[in-house]
């Protein structure tokens, strides 16, 4: 007997009974659609070397010890309790020792140097010291010993439109402070695949970002999927050890520059394994590793918060969140939720107790939050958010406001504490408005120092209104800049993608 509806059963049951017909249709054609987009969702990308984000990894991290032996080296897991060395020790047990600029933005990243008598004007013939040219481009910053300048390079791309990266190296360079001379370089082939040179992220920066750190003792260079690799200050490869090979799901390759934290060598892997690990500075064993999927995209540098004297937190910003972890152990001692989602390049500011993040896109802004406190803090701890931004360079704190000029060449200045904008007005010096600035602003005594791609370098006054004292470029040299400067004992130097400069004042 065939099916029907009776007319008797009125209209309610009759539409009740046309919805039922339509959902099933519904599911008939909807869940083949579904389950074949979960399949391709799941699958890897089709580009080579680059990763989805793996299923089941938590989206704060999730920490293991090596071994039991080093986790009881490091016994005070959760509170973070003990005696503390503080942030970036650095040996004075060597002739060579560590300056203040012995990593990314000077000590523990602030990008702020009590330094007097560096001049605010050079060119080829006033007040530089030596030049140096490299082997090749590269975006990091040079960082200092009492002898020596370490930096990275690389070569082997055909920038002109080859993306093969083949014959792809990475160079460690050590050049003698006092004439410019390279005394030794590491040539190290890069693991294969790596992140092509397309698009808007490698040409924009290249394969040598990521800038090395120093103990005065050794020097240790991360090398992207090559690994972290640590060498003495005559050149001796001590060892080297893998962070992983993998790539973001944009293929941007990596940034974020290495730290160290008593005995450790801290290294933020995002685009190589989602991850930040801890290796042990005398062999390179990994000693803790942090994994989670949410550090997908983060290329900042972490900074280093001394809560109290007996506590250090390591703080990241992450896309939608920024962490606070043990650093002995990796474990996560404490979150507050932002807006700052998408990609996050600058790296933390610290101002006392608060630590302050820009980034994001394309929810960019800006937040000030206080160290400490354990779980989320986020109702707790967040001091102020703002929307004023900076997409790439890391904006400096100098007494009391925030400096920095965002990748549409706008000058800010605002207060770090409340986040209010104090100004904002176009840099005409600036000719270039595609992402004109990727270094980070730097304080050098009373001045401000912000170095362009392809403008040269702006010094400035502090405090209000953009106020240029001078504009300094190298004639011939047209390469682009995207280094932050580095400073000790009278010395500034800046490098391109085609040369390091040592620049002092003649009459010292």
């Amino acid at each position: 007997m065939t099916d029907y509806v009776p007319l008797t059963d009125g209209p309610e049951k009759i539409e009740g009974s046309r919805s039922r017909v339509r959902l099933r249709k519904w599911f008939l054609i909807g869940l083949p659609i579904f389950v074949i987009a979960a399949v391709i969702a799941a699958l890897p990308a089709i580009r080579p070397g680059v990763r989805p984000r793996r299923p089941g990894v938590p989206v704060r991290p999730d920490t293991q010890m090596v071994s039991v032996d080093k986790a009881v080296a490091f016994a005070d897991v959760e509170a973070n309790e003990g005696e503390s060395r503080g942030a970036d020790l650095v040996s004075t047990s060597t002739k060579d020792s560590a300056t203040d600029w012995s990593r990314f933005r000077g000590a523990n990243g602030l990008g702020v140097s009590s330094e007097s008598g560096i001049p605010t004007e050079w060119s080829e013939s006033k007040n530089l010291k030596w030049s140096t040219p490299l082997p090749g481009p590269g975006s990091s910053s040079p960082i200092l010993t009492d002898k020596h300048v370490f930096l990275t390079c690389y070569t082997g791309i055909n920038n002109e439109g080859g993306r093969g990266t083949g014959q792809l190296k990475r160079h460690l360079l050590c050049i003698s402070r006092e004439d410019g001379k390279i005394l030794w370089t590491h040539d190290e082939p890069a693991v294969q695949p790596e992140d092509l040179y397309q698009g808007m992220g490698v040409p924009e920066h290249g394969y040598a970002t990521n800038t090395p750190v120093t103990d005065g003792n050794r020097v240790f260079a991360f090398l992207g999927k090559s690994g972290v690799l640590a060498f003495d200050m005559q050149g001796n490869k001590l060892w080297q050890t893998s962070v992983g090979t993998e790539s973001g799901n944009r293929g941007w390759g990596t940034a974020s520059s290495l730290i160290l934290y008593e005995d450790l060598v801290i290294v933020n892997a995002s685009e190589e394994s989602q991850s930040i690990r801890a290796l042990n500075a005398a062999t390179g064993e990994e000693v803790w590793k942090a994994v989670g999927s949410a550090l997908e995209l983060a290329y900042g540098t972490p900074v280093l918060a001394r809560v109290d004297d007996q506590r250090t937190d390591l703080v990241i910003a992450v896309p939608g969140e920024i962490w606070g972890l043990n650093p002995r152990t990796g474990k996560l001692v404490w979150y507050a939720e932002t807006s700052l989602t998408g990609n996050v390049s600058p790296s933390l500011i610290l101002d006392g107790d608060t630590v302050i993040a820009f980034g994001g896109y394309r929810s960019s802004g800006s937040l000030a939050v206080r160290v400490g406190g354990k779980g989320d803090v986020t109702k707790t701890h967040v001091v102020w958010t703002s929307r004023n931004s900076s997409y790439v360079s890391t904006p400096v704190q100098f007494e009391g406001k925030l400096y920095w000029i965002d990748d549409r060449g706008t000058y800010y200045v605002s207060s770090a504490k409340n986040g209010e904008l104090v100004t904002r007005s176009r840099v005409s010096n600036i000719t270039s408005r595609d992402r004109p600035v990727y270094a980070s602003a730097v304080a050098i005594g009373k001045r401000l120092y912000f170095q362009t791609r392809f403008d040269g370098l702006l010094v400035t006054e502090p405090g209000g209104e953009l106020k240029v004292i001078a504009q300094n470029r190298f004639a011939n040299d047209n390469s682009m800049c995207n280094a932050t400067p580095a400073v000790d004992r009278g010395e500034l130097y800046l490098r391109s993608d085609s040369h390091l400069y040592c620049v002092r004042d003649a009459i010292q």
